[in-house]
């Protein structure tokens, strides 16, 4: 029997002329799938599916947007119009990580060290975070989404690290994905640092490229002790936030936990209780 009160949740709030608006006991958040793969072994079997092209999505991020008080909706590779409509039905975006972007995409050629592209995504996704970003929806990027959200603003990248700021932070770690390996250090007046709580903290990493221009609007907040730009945020949006480390495996670690926390309450109320603010930029 479905639980009327658990699907009454889901349902958007109207306006008095029909529209909907924000307020949803768990919102619903659109997150993005940013890598193919091919067929794993077990389905050439006997008795398998066909073989054919995948998508891949890890599951941490749907885990902690449920945990968190939100409802994920994978949002596949598809078409304007209904991409257009995704975007009317949910109340927030959370760009994932994925392989690196084309650089056609910011008007650079490819780097001898470029890793594996994905062009049809990178158009998609990007087409899908303009729409975003022009609701003025809120956006929570990771790793690849945070470079992708720069892209898409007109910035560009820097397509492989070591060759710019050489060894002396390991941006690949080799732990498991709940290790901290690197510290960061977050600006003074911004909202980051208001949503963690601390200035100076570490964080896991698994990136070989990273923000080089930044795209119009966007604050670097975070930063490696190297330099790298390990966070963004655009003080035109209530919440537009861009981290280069994986948060969605760390939401285990209070201090982490909150950047998930701060995201979802920015998608229940639409922003209300975050305003666009000044960022106080310091050097990296």
């Amino acid at each position: 029997m479905l639980r009327t009160r658990g699907i009454a949740a889901l349902m958007p709030i109207s306006t008095d002329d029909g529209r909907p608006r924000r307020g949803r006991e768990r919102p619903l958040i659109a997150v993005t799938t940013s890598e193919m793969r091919d067929p794993p072994e077990h389905l050439t079997k006997d008795q398998a599916d066909p073989p054919r092209r995948e998508l891949a999505l890890g599951l941490r991020y749907l885990e902690a947007i449920e945990s968190t008080g939100g409802v994920p909706v994978v949002a596949p590779p598809m078409g304007l119009v209904a991409a257009e409509a995704l975007l009317d039905a949910v109340d927030g975006l959370c760009l994932s990580g994925g392989p690196d972007i084309h650089p056609s995409a910011y008007g650079q050629e490819p780097d001898p060290e470029l890793g594996p592209t994905e062009r049809e995504l990178d158009a998609f996704e990007l087409a899908l975070v303009r729409a975003a970003d022009a609701r003025g929806l809120p956006v929570l990027a990771v790793c690849r989404g945070m470079q992708l959200v720069n892209v898409a603003r007109g910035g560009t990248l820097i397509q492989h690290l070591p060759d710019v700021v050489g060894d002396e932070v390991e941006h690949r770690q080799r732990e498991r994905a709940e290790n901290l390996t690197h510290e960061v250090r977050v600006a003074e007046h911004s909202l980051l640092t208001d949503v963690l709580g601390w200035r100076h903290g570490a964080v896991n990493s698994f990136h070989h490229q990273a923000v080089d221009e930044l795209g119009f609007g966007l604050v670097a907040t975070a930063w490696a002790p190297d330099g790298t730009v390990e966070a963004f945020e655009a003080p035109d949006r209530a919440f537009l936030v861009g981290v280069q480390w994986h948060a969605e495996c760390l939401i285990g670690w209070p201090e982490h936990v909150r950047l998930f926390q701060a995201f979802i309450a920015a998608c229940r109320d639409g922003g209300e209780t975050l305003r666009p603010r000044a960022v106080e930029a310091v050097s990296g």
